[in-house]
This record gives C-alpha cells, sequence and structure tokens, in this order.
C-alpha cells in the first residue's frame, strides 16, 4: 500500500513539475513573440517619424507658391499633428486595438490631407518642375514603401503572437498570465470614388 501510494505521489509531483515546466515554457515564449511585434512596431515608428519630419520641409518648399492655398496647408499641418499624436501614443503600448485604430485613422486623414497637395502642385507646372519638391515627393513615397514593409512584418510578428495565446493549451497559460491578443496595424482605408464621367 505504501508503494502504490509512494508511486501515485511521484506520479503527481512529476506531472506539478511537467505542468509547472510548460507554464514558464509558454509564459517565456509569450514573451518572446510580443517584444517581437512591440520591436516590429518601433520599426514602424522610425519611418512615421521621417515621413513626418519631411512634411514641414515640403510644406516650407511649396509654401512660397501656394499663398492662396493656406486652408491646404493648413489642413496637412493639423494632420500631421494629429498623426503625430497618435503614433506617441500607439507606442506607448503597440498592439493595443483602440490606439491602433486610431493611429490608422490619423494616418488615413495626413495621407488623404498630402494627397490634396499633391493634386494642387500638379495644378502648378512651376512647381511641378521644382527639383526641391520633386525630391521631397520622392522621399515621401519611398517612406510610404518601407512603411509598407515594415507593416507587413509588424502584423507577421502580431498574427505569430495571437496565434500563440489562441491555440490550446497554451491558451489556458496565457490566459493565466494575462497575454491577449494584440491589435494588426491597419493601412488607412483609401476612400475610393466612382469616376465621373461627363459627355
Amino acid at each position: 500500500m505504501a508503494e502504490i501510494l509512494f508511486a501515485i505521489l511521484v506520479i503527481l509531483i512529476v506531472l506539478a513539475v511537467v505542468v509547472v515546466a510548460y507554464g514558464i515554457g509558454c509564459y517565456n515564449r509569450f514573451i518572446e513573440a510580443r517584444n517581437e511585434f512591440r520591436n516590429a512596431f518601433s520599426q514602424i515608428e522610425v519611418q512615421l517619424i521621417r515621413r513626418y519630419d519631411l512634411i514641414p520641409n515640403l510644406l516650407e518648399s511649396v509654401k512660397a507658391y501656394l499663398k492662396h492655398e493656406n486652408e491646404t496647408l493648413t489642413q496637412v499641418t493639423e494632420a500631421r499633428s494629429m498623426a503625430m499624436q497618435g503614433l506617441k501614443k500607439a507606442a506607448a503600448s503597440p498592439g493595443n486595438t483602440s490606439l491602433m485604430n486610431q493611429l490608422a485613422q490619423a494616418d488615413g486623414a495626413l495621407n488623404a490631407s498630402i494627397g490634396r497637395l499633391m493634386l494642387v502642385v500638379e495644378a502648378y507646372p512651376e512647381l511641378k518642375a521644382n527639383e526641391t519638391i520633386a525630391q521631397f515627393s520622392k522621399e515621401l513615397a519611398n517612406t510610404e514603401n518601407l512603411i509598407a514593409a515594415e507593416r507587413q512584418v509588424y502584423n507577421d510578428n502580431v498574427m505569430y503572437y495571437n496565434t500563440m495565446t489562441q491555440v490550446f493549451p497554451a491558451n489556458i497559460a496565457a490566459g493565466l498570465f494575462r497575454f491577449g491578443s494584440a491589435a494588426f496595424m491597419e493601412a488607412a482605408p483609401e476612400k475610393k470614388e466612382a469616376p465621373k464621367v461627363k459627355f
């Protein structure tokens, strides 16, 4: 009888050690995955700041030509400010659904205002031919491509982290250690309008 109790006790101890070891392993993997997507977000942050830093120089370059387009210039400036605030909040808690949505909306508003500015620039041949403005436009386009690439890396890391926290039995450990899902960073949706046809 004592041998059976001893064997049961040994089995229970072994099971407890296995469960604790598994829990520690899960915890460490969750931390690693969370750090990976946070690091990926910091790379997005670098590119967004680069873009935000380019905008004042672009505005300064076109300001002399577009004195009567003050509203467009003001919209870009305000949108840039909102996007910078959104980035600052999102950087404090990458993966937070609400903050990531706010950043996407602010970034979308900035993209729309820059798009309007570029349409205005296109209407002025002397601006279109200006080398400095062309260089800023090219830099902005390159930065957008870098942002898109970094966004993909971030989203891949978030998907890996979310999958880890949702699969069984790791989801039990995720719940115990309070590892929730992280939000993807979506590109700001572009409003598509049907082309207007005039006869």
